[in-house]
């Protein structure tokens, strides 16, 4: 809320007759780290019931929602505007209970941070479908949760349930295509613990892209997503990219040592992100090429994480990327930028249907 309180606090002090809460991963609280959720089965503040929804779909999800014994479902998630950002598919997989439940849905939109003005990023390849990325949308899709609601309940839910939910969004006021987060006039609550800033959110459907490397990725400093580095990088890293002229973006040769996560606790080598214009900036665009740079650079070192939180038996960045073509190219020693070739766009056309956005 823009007072600072609980969404779930100003909804009880308004009447509403709410009987249940449901957590994403990070938590209802936004407390554990990637890949977990809170233990905790009741709300301390509210005494409302608390369902774990990390990790729940299909018959599993349709199981806990009914058991919690509700006449509706609301969802109030901020997303950030990338597809591998998991709170999109919370919401995906509920609409899918609900249709097949015959609950209503309702969604309270949110800004995206990033404006929704820019596309990057190629449609999810269905064959690499996980939960970063369940349906194919871009990675940096330039929708409000509100509006992925009715684009997902008319290309996706059918699919899943047999058909649609009966969804409601309530639509924000004020808010503009083209106006970041700081624009809103909103405060910036974290929507998860390595989130901190508007910055990171901005990083971030590049940069989660080192979630799927043998790179730290920040997570364990003051910058994640912002700060990139492994044990084996040297200055040529630094120097290399900004040879390249990325537009809107200069990197800085940098050291820093992760508290947690990958290579906790030693002194790692690599670059920090300065976005010098954000509009022109290309977050997608700024992330295959690092990884290019650093395959010529560090061919013997660099190299991917053969899977990720949640999830085994295939390259973690695939299912991060939505097909295996971002790998196959760098591992190539090809330019991935080929790969981004029409997906940039100004405005999310993408959806097929303009009256779903605002």
């Amino acid at each position: 809320m823009p007072d600072l309180r609980r969404s779930i606090d100003a909804l009880v002090a308004a009447g509403v007759p709410v009987t249940a809460l449901f957590g994403p991963e990070h938590g209802l609280r936004g407390t554990t780290q990637a890949g977990e959720s809170e233990p905790a089965t009741s709300d301390p503040e509210s005494g409302l019931p608390l369902f774990d929804t990390y990790q729940h779909s299909g018959a599993d999800l349709d199981a806990l929602v009914s058991s919690a014994g509700i006449d509706a479902l609301l969802l109030d998630l901020q997303d950030i505007g990338t597809r591998f950002y998991t709170y999109i598919w919370t919401m995906f997989d509920l609409l899918v209970s609900a249709a097949r439940l015959d609950v209503p849905f309702g969604v309270l939109d949110r800004p995206n941070p990033l404006g929704g003005g820019s596309v990057e990023g190629p449609l999810l390849d269905p064959s690499f479908a996980s939960f970063v990325g369940r349906t194919p949308i871009p990675v940096r899709h330039g929708l409000t949760m509100g509006e992925l609601a009715r684009h997902l309940n008319s290309a996706a839910v059918p699919r899943a349930a047999g058909r649609p939910a009966e969804l409601t969004v309530v639509t924000m006021t004020g808010w503009a295509r083209h106006t970041y987060f700081d624009g809103t006039g909103l405060p910036w609550v974290m929507p998860s613990v390595n989130i901190p800033t508007p910055d990171t959110a901005l990083a971030y459907p590049g940069t989660g892209l080192f979630e799927g490397t043998n790179l730290s990725e920040g997570r364990g400093t003051t910058r994640p997503f912002e700060l990139i580095g492994a044990p084996y990088v040297d200055g040529k890293w630094a120097a290399a990219l900004n040879e390249r002229g990325l537009p809107g973006v200069r990197f800085r040769d940098v050291s820093f040592t992760p508290t947690f996560h990958k290579y906790a606790g030693e002194v790692l080598r690599g670059v920090q992100l300065h976005v010098s214009d954000r509009d022109a900036f290309r977050p997608v665009r700024t992330a295959v090429t690092m990884l290019h740079t650093l395959r010529l650079l560090y061919p013997d070192e660099f190299g991917w994480r053969a899977d990720g939180p949640g999830f085994s038996g295939t390259h973690f960045v695939d299912l991060l990327w939505g097909s295996s073509a971002l790998r196959d190219t760098v591992d190539a020693g090809e330019d991935p930028e080929q790969l981004l070739h029409g997906t940039e766009t100004t405005y999310p056309s993408w959806a097929g249907d303009e009256v779903l956005l605002y």
